[in-house]
């Protein structure tokens, strides 16, 4: 069978660009749609202007930011890249419905590779609403886009290896970092050393990391967490307490520091609903919520549809590299572009990469496992879904009333129904009718189609949904 359209990749991060990398190394034309105006994804995109300085981001990461772009240009010529494109989900067999600025339109595939990345997990506590209270993701976003500092004084609370080198970032950056709140004891790192040590280039670099805190007097506190913040109108205060085994404040050992920023990182969901919408196979996953089936070559449940990076499950930069390097082999393979002594060959080296960094980030995720103490931080009248209104009393009244699915309590109290469709208060919702039912398994919530508004500009030109 001869292949001649290009490979279609959604998403222009780690995984999709490394994708589309390999499939230029073994001549293979492909196709990469991204929302976002660059490339990189969140993690390597690095500032919108070309001329602006990072002096305060790590060399390692501007190295990282340039390389990935090297690599672009070196094989653009089998690369398309279509920027500020969104996808708004199946078009039909083998074909995707995308929208760039006012343009809907058709784009047919053989071989589709999603690499959608992860967004921010939302845990919401008393005051979390409040102006200064910000995702460690929307905090790098303001220093890589261009040295923009979230605020004057800050402290960083949460769980996992982005808590460090957000401090030190900031400290760059000129903020008065005032303390690194980590939810994981010093003894559970510990215990982990051994799984650290399959990247011992990484695990070096989190201990420089903390090495330079510690050299500019900024405290890590280990086995604490967030307990509320309050303010007139803006943050003023947040308050910090030890917490027990299960992440519960302990009583008598609340602190409080005034500051007017906090940065608070929980772990990442995978971004999983273009995924859901093609009715692929997943899996219920407690680190990274729901997660797409896939085989050792990363291909779905679905033959030509492929998944690559943290939409797959939370392994960070490179393992998206390498599981979009891996699903790009399969399809050159596929399309008989090498022999499969040829890819055995060269993924080989690729699974054993991939294994370590598994095998790393398992460490890393039994640390920040959430633990039920997280769902006791919010008063009856903290919201918890913000596009709804919805407040934990709300939640409580439908528990209370039998509710027995996440599907079931959306549709009783609106929560996951408002403009984002969950991606803030779902967690939450999951985490707390599991633990009251005592069941892991309550359901997920379903993605709407379109994912993203069109315009009616465009349905004026006669696209039809």
């Amino acid at each position: 069978m001869t292949h001649t359209s290009p490979v279609v990749i959604v998403g222009a991060g780690t995984a999709g660009i490394s994708a589309a990398v390999e499939l230029a190394q073994a001549g293979i034309h492909s196709i990469v749609l991204d929302e976002a105006p660059k490339i990189g994804g969140a993690v390597f995109r690095g500032p919108y202007r070309e001329a602006i300085e990072l002096p305060h981001l790590d060399s390692k990461l501007r190295k990282k930011i340039s390389n990935i772009r090297q690599q672009y240009h070196e094989h653009q010529a089998f690369i398309e890249l279509r920027l500020n494109t969104r996808v708004l989900g199946p078009a039909g067999k083998s074909s995707l419905l995308v929208r760039h600025k006012e343009e809907v339109s058709e784009l047919s595939y053989e071989e589709l590779i999603i690499a959608t990345g992860c967004h921010e997990r939302s845990v919401p506590f008393d005051g979390w609403q409040m102006p200064g209270v910000m995702l460690l993701g929307g905090v790098q976003l303001q220093l890589k886009s261009g040295l923009v500092k979230p605020g004057q004084k800050m402290a960083v609370v949460g769980t996992g290896p982005l808590l460090p080198l957000v401090a030190c970032q900031l400290f760059k950056a000129g903020v008065e970092v005032l303390g690194v709140y980590e939810a994981g004891k010093f003894s559970d790192f510990a215990k982990e050393s051994r799984a650290l040590l399959n990247r011992p280039v990484l695990a070096l670099e989190g201990m420089g990391m903390l090495s330079y805190l510690k050299a500019n007097a900024i405290p890590m506190h280990y086995g604490q967490g967030i307990v509320s913040v309050s303010g007139e109108g803006n943050l003023k205060k947040a308050h910090f307490a030890k917490y027990t085994d299960d992440w519960y404040p302990i009583e008598g050992t609340g602190t409080s520091i005034e500051l007017d920023c906090l940065a608070v990182g929980y772990g990442f969901v995978s971004r999983n609903q273009l995924s859901q919408l093609f009715q692929l196979e997943h899996d219920i996953c407690p680190i990274s919520g729901l997660k797409p089936k896939i085989d050792t070559w990363q291909k779905s449940s679905q033959e030509n549809i492929y998944i690559a990076g943290d939409s797959v499950g939370i392994l960070g930069g490179e393992g998206a590299m390498v599981e979009g390097r891996i699903a790009a082999l399969s399809i050159a393979q596929t399309r008989q572009k090498v022999t499969s002594e040829q890819a055995n060959s060269k993924a080989d080296d690729y699974f054993t990469l991939l294994q370590k960094v598994k095998s790393f980030r398992a460490g890393f995720d039994r640390i920040g496992r959430r633990r039920e103490g997280l769902l006791s931080l919010l008063k009856p009248n903290t919201i918890v879904c913000r596009c709804e209104n919805v407040t934990r009393s709300d939640i409580d009244d439908v528990i209370e009333q039998g509710v027995k699915d996440i599907t079931s309590l959306k549709m009783r109290t609106r929560a996951g129904m408002g403009d984002c469709q969950g991606k803030t208060c779902n967690s939450y919702c999951q985490d707390r009718l599991g633990h009251e039912l005592k069941n892991p398994d309550v359901g997920h919530i379903k993605p709407r189609f379109p994912l993203d508004p069109i315009p009616f500009s465009a349905l004026s030109d006669g696209v039809q949904l």
